[in-house]
């Protein structure tokens, strides 16, 4: 099973689901998108699996900073043109999994996916 978790390692949700997963002793690859960028084609498809809504994290205080102009009238191609921009406003942690995309981390979920 191939499994990716995308997220900003000094991210303690993601240091949460890392260690869940390794616990679970499912193998993944880890991506810092701080570090490393995002994939306009994974963003893409996360948007497809997810929606851009799902998506994008509006109450860091990365998306607190922008400017007005910016967090106003958001359409799917601006919210997609600040999450590359700006990758600390995609939700953490995207887990892609050969069953889909989850965003964000429940113990529960993840349970229901590898258990």
């Amino acid at each position: 099973m191939t499994v990716t978790i995308y997220g900003i390692s000094a991210c303690d949700t993601i240091k949460k689901a890392r260690t869940w997963l390794d616990t679970a002793g499912v193998g993944f690859t880890f991506h810092d998108y701080k570090r490393s960028g995002v994939d306009t084609a994974a963003l893409d498809r996360w948007i497809d699996a997810v929606g851009w809504e799902v998506l994008l994290n509006r109450a860091g205080t990365t998306f607190r900073k922008l400017p007005d102009a910016d967090r106003a009238d958001l359409t799917p191609e601006k919210a997609r043109a600040l999450m590359i921009a700006h990758p600390s406003l995609i939700k953490r942690p995207v887990l892609e999994h050969p069953g889909g995309v989850e965003v964000g981390f429940k113990p529960d979920c993840y349970a229901a996916l590898f258990g």
